[in-house]
């Protein structure tokens, strides 16, 4: 039962309708008089959203989706390490002294999903189409979980190019940028794009041209079966779906926001 004494969290994105954020989060939240709720957000408007909200004194924390991980890292008063290295991040807290503290926990739950499904990181190869707000995140996580290579591939060149770098200085030789069509020469083939939310959206690599014992993993959480996932299993390759990664992060924002276990 909401009440004047609820504490509020909210997730911003643009478009919000397929989030599970707040289906997940808001069982655990009830236990202590807290809630989640949707808010849709243009990125025109996101600066000042997040103004105005830090003024909202009831309201003690953000989750962060697409397109808005990179912008609210530069709005943010400071940042934590997985964001800072990213340069996105998927949670807000309210700072003490105003404003707003970043981290990124995407990453980390996508490894935590990985190996809690069975399936090994360290010394393996990853090729990752996407280096936005999510792909950023799982990038840095998957080369400090010890994989043997991360190759990159994106749309947007520069964007592509401008991570492969900040992350070169901290994992020499082991990450590189790659064609979209090059990205299926690995062990293991992620989806960090958009691409798969909309049922005419185009598929982010041709899993046909992986080889035979390839992981498809999604994080696309709706549709939970995405194009990309059924063409994978129809070729005979193991998938690894989106959910994974955000039921792996719930401990994550237990920890960040302080919220009671």
């Amino acid at each position: 039962m909401i009440s004047g004494t609820t504490r509020w969290y909210a997730v911003l994105g643009d478009p919000v309708t397929q989030v599970r954020a707040p289906e997940l989060l808001n069982p655990v939240l009830a236990g202590f008089d807290a809630v989640l709720v949707p808010l849709h957000v243009r990125p025109d408007d996101l600066a000042g959203t997040l103004a105005g909200l830090a003024r909202v004194r009831n309201l003690d924390g953000l989750l962060v989706t697409v397109p808005h991980k990179a912008a609210v890292c530069r709005l943010a008063a400071a940042a934590g390490p997985a964001a800072a290295l990213a340069g996105t991040a998927n949670a807000l807290r309210r700072r003490p002294s105003g404003g707003w503290f970043a981290e990124n926990f995407d990453g980390l739950g996508f490894v935590r999903g990985l190996t809690a499904a069975g399936h090994a990181v360290s010394g393996r190869r990853f090729g990752l189409a996407g280096a936005g707000g999510a792909g950023s995140a799982i990038a840095v996580a998957l080369l400090d979980a010890g994989a043997a290579g991360v190759a990159v591939s994106d749309v947007d060149a520069g964007r592509r190019d401008a991570l492969v770098a900040r992350l070169e200085g901290v994992a020499p030789g082991r990450i590189h940028a790659v064609s979209p069509a090059a990205v299926t020469d690995a062990d293991v083939v992620v989806n960090a794009t958009p691409l798969g939310m909309r049922p005419d959206d185009r598929l982010p690599f041709d899993p046909a041209a992986a080889a035979p014992g390839t992981l498809v993993v999604e994080i696309i959480m709706k549709p939970r079966e995405t194009e990309l996932l059924r063409k994978a299993a129809e070729s005979g390759l193991a998938v690894h779906h989106g959910s994974h990664m955000l039921d792996q992060q719930v401990g994550c924002y237990r920890d960040f926001f302080g919220w009671p276990r």
